[in-house]
């Protein structure tokens, strides 16, 4: 029987998302890096851009996207093992810690990987260069890839260095895209102390974040946590002394079992009673603090470039090219700073999940719902709205119907 392979990389954020779903559910897969031969001449093609994950299923079928390739599986799970509570409160909330773990931790991820070169760079670097460029193998089929220029020359270990070297320099740029800069640094790396704290508070009395097994929460969150924030080194070192039980949780979520020994014994179900305990009651206030006031920033900038390019149809790929995932940058304020960000119209996406979840709740969910979202300053993610959705097709983000648009006043 044919496994189910997917393409990623151990220092890729999002690989690690859609890894530790496989992990968990003990779905028995196949992993290939990006350097293998089969990506660029078999998947890119197909795809239209070169973008991890992307999961090959047992018949042959592309799925990419984390949210799709865990949709895909998850289709198939009993309720008891769905990383989907029952429609309700929790369903909700899990939606907003996958929204918040898939976006709203790149400023201490990028930081904590790209402005520490002295430790992370022998360590980042090989990772890199081993992922896009198999041992043994020749550069010269570096031209499918969209990294840059050819890269020449028959040494496996100058080849992979200057391979990352481009992606370095590349990603860099991206951080300053995220609002990292010298003057904002000091508190990202405070806000990111806060949120260890508060995640280890909750982990001190729960193996994950919503009982005994994980949910959606759980594997938004350990994107960043994992690929950048426990695997490089210097950010590791902070959290295996400031947070050793986010630390643990890191290695359960890379555990087919469930891991929770020094738990005693855990019923692998969530939480009685669609119940949401303070300590995570706590993270969500940290989140609506941190991450309300870029996700409205975000949709109202979206909002206005729609409104602005109204020749933008339905069905067209957002963006106009498959690999532009930004509009544009957006200003917005965080914790004092005037700050400028990538506007990525993907993030309707994550909108449009946590409101759909909210809809198919019954009228006490959705009200107690509203009231602990409301408390912790995250009362607009269940209304924000562009004027058009976006849509998922082909595995392309595509604009979808028109709506009536909900933006911040």
């Amino acid at each position: 029987m044919e496994l189910p392979v997917l393409y990623a990389m151990r220092s890729s954020l999002y690989s690690a998302k859609a890894r530790c779903y496989l992990i968990k559910q003990r779905i028995e897969y196949i992993e290939r890096p990006p350097g293998d031969p089969r990506f660029p001449a078999e998947v890119v093609p197909q795809i239209g851009r070169w973008i991890i994950p992307v999961l090959q299923t047992a018949d042959g079928e592309l799925i990419q996207d984390t949210c799709d390739i865990i949709d895909y599986f998850d289709a198939e799970m009993p309720p008891e093992r769905s990383a989907k509570p029952p429609a309700g409160l929790q369903n909700i909330v899990t939606r907003v810690l996958e929204m918040f773990g898939s976006e709203g931790l790149m400023r201490p991820a990028l930081h904590y990987r790209w402005n520490f070169d002295g430790l992370n760079m022998p360590f980042v670097g090989e990772d890199f260069g081993r992922g896009l460029m198999l041992a043994g193998g020749s550069s010269d089929r570096l031209s499918t890839f969209d990294f840059g220029p050819e890269i020449g020359g028959s040494d496996d270990a100058a080849a992979r260095a200057k391979i990352s070297q481009f992606a370095a320099d590349r990603m860099r740029a991206l951080t300053l895209d995220f609002g990292v800069n010298p003057e904002t640094i000091p508190e990202v790396e405070r806000s990111y102390h806060e949120f260890l704290a508060l995640l280890s508070a909750h982990l001190e009395m729960t193996p994950y974040l919503l009982g005994g097994r994980p949910t959606l929460g759980d594997f938004g969150l350990i994107a960043p946590l994992y690929a950048h924030l426990a695997r490089d080194p210097e950010p590791s070192l902070i959290m295996k002394r400031d947070a050793w039980p986010v630390w643990r949780w890191v290695e359960r979520m890379n555990s087919p079992v469930t891991d929770s020994g020094e738990y005693g014994e855990v019923p692998f179900e969530l939480f009685a009673d669609d119940a949401i305990p303070e300590t995570l009651t706590a993270l969500l206030a940290y989140i609506g603090r941190e991450f309300a006031a870029e996700v409205a920033a975000h949709v109202g900038f979206i909002d206005n470039w729609l409104e602005q390019n109204d020749e933008v149809a339905k069905g067209d790929v957002v963006g106009g090219k498959p690999y532009k995932r930004s509009l544009g940058l957006v200003t917005w304020n965080w914790r004092g700073y005037e700050i400028k960000t990538n506007a990525i119209p993907y993030r309707l996406l994550h909108l449009q999940r946590i409101q759909q979840a909210f809809y198919a709740a019954d009228p006490p969910a959705q009200d107690a719902a509203r009231e602990l979202l409301g408390d912790a300053g995250l009362g607009g993610l269940l209304e924000l709205k562009a004027r058009r959705r976006v849509v998922r097709s082909n595995n392309l983000e595509l604009w979808g119907a028109a709506q009536q648009a909900i933006i911040p006043a």
